[in-house]
């Protein structure tokens, strides 16, 4: 078994190979590193391809990856090193076009024993825990169903994204407290943390949140799930109180005209469809939400528009009357620029209103193209320097919004008429 690889010193002679390689290597990448993944129970590749500004991501089978190694090491790269269980291989070129091979043997069997180890999980496996094993995930001894690890992988994911953000957020409540006179912790007879989760669906990540806050962390929390679904609602319901979560209530509604009996301190938004995630980020800012994690689901808005745009067009269209010609004449290029410019309107709106956002990967892109979160912490201060960041924020979105000739929701008028 390969236990890493790593490449490096691209070689100056293969710039053209390095280009347009046929094992898929990016343009001007600088360095390669290579470990091994589980999923479903097999042992995978995971492959970083690094450029100067960019990183890219490849899976291999073992069999693709000794045959990558085969092509590549002390070629289209000087130097490349893999470690098997037993030993070391080092693969070196010269741009003579001479190649060498070094082993040494080694001891990697803490190394493999380490990699076989369950990874320390926040909720781990092991132990039973209700909701998983209602939901079908995990068994009643606490062992993860062979085909629900993927799943189990992305609520562990997703509670690192909540762990990473809920220190702030506590302490921007205390500051909130505080400023109303009011206990200065989340202990004792203070509120609880309030999250609101709109379009739940069947509430996987809205049960893994209660629970690992709650039951994990002691962090007192009420949690609302919202969705369209009576059905699922009524589900989710049931299964809330078989699980004795007090806390954890769902709701039938509409993101767009829902009504909360609260002000939520964090706001979950996973797949809402289309401009539903943009009305669950309007809620957000306009309820003052201190954290805010969004994974979008279609962008249909934007799609649309610039589809009619490139139809009112299309007679009289060139590079010279439209510079993204290009783009929106091809529907799998639209469809994804459409995407990556309704999310970066979204985040420039959530940095406009006062908010720090990254732009992260949820889960590998291997398991769902809608990998991509969106996570928005409020600011503490109001400065001169986070109105420079907002002020920034608005112009680049005005640019954008004027140089497509669209209207997207989740900008005020004021903005849209740009």
């Amino acid at each position: 078994m390969i236990l890493s690889v790593s490449f490096s010193k691209p070689n100056p002679k293969q710039k053209t190979a390095c280009q347009e390689n046929p094992s898929g290597i990016p343009q001007n990448c600088l360095r390669i590193k290579v470990r091994p993944v589980h999923k479903n129970a097999k042992i995978n590749y995971f492959a970083e391809f690094f450029t100067k500004t960019q990183v890219f991501h490849k899976t291999f089978s073992e069999k693709e990856l000794l045959a990558f190694i085969d092509d590549n090491a002390g070629k289209t790269f000087l130097q490349c090193v893999y470690r098997t269980e037993t030993e070391e291989i080092t693969v070196l070129g010269n741009k003579s076009g001479h190649v060498s091979r070094l082993s040494k043997k080694t001891s990697d069997k803490p190394l493999l024993q380490d990699f076989k180890k369950k990874k320390n999980y926040l909720i781990c496996e092991g132990e039973p825990v209700p909701f998983l094993v209602m939901l079908g995930i995990m068994t009643p001894s606490g062992k993860i169903i062979s085909s629900k690890h993927d799943k189990f992988r992305q609520i562990n994911r997703f509670l690192e994204f909540i762990d990473d953000i809920i220190d702030d957020v506590l302490s921007l409540i205390r500051k909130e407290e505080t400023d109303k006179a009011a206990l200065s912790s989340l202990s004792g007879n203070t509120r609880p943390l309030r999250i609101a989760d709109f379009g739940c669906g069947k509430s996987y990540l809205t049960f893994a949140v209660y629970h690992y806050l709650t039951q994990i962390k002691k962090i007192d929390a009420k949690i609302v799930g919202l969705d369209l679904k009576e059905d699922v609602i009524e589900y989710c319901s049931a299964l809330s109180k078989q699980c004795g979560y007090k806390d954890l209530s769902f709701e039938v509604g509409n993101i767009a005209d829902h009504k909360s009996s609260f002000s939520p301190d964090i706001m979950i938004t996973l797949h809402a469809c289309d401009t539903a995630t943009d009305y669950a980020l309007l809620y957000a800012v306009e309820n003052r939400v201190k954290a805010i994690l969004s994974v979008p689901c279609c962008q249909h808005e934007i799609n649309s528009q610039l589809e009619s745009r490139f139809k009112s067009q299309k007679s009289d269209i060139s590079d010279e009357k439209d510079i993204f010609a290009s783009v929106l004449k091809h529907g799998i290029l639209k469809d994804r620029f459409s995407a990556i410019v309704t999310d970066a309107l979204r985040a420039d709106f959530l940095e406009s209103s006062g908010y720090k956002v990254q732009v992260l990967e949820f889960i590998d892109s291997q398991h769902t193209p809608k990998n991509l979160l969106i996570r928005a912490v409020k600011k503490s201060r109001c400065d001169k320097k986070n109105s420079q960041a907002s002020r920034a924020a608005e112009k680049r979105s005005s640019a954008l919004i004027k140089a497509l000739g669209i209207k997207p929701a989740i900008f005020p008028n004021s903005l849209k008429d740009v």
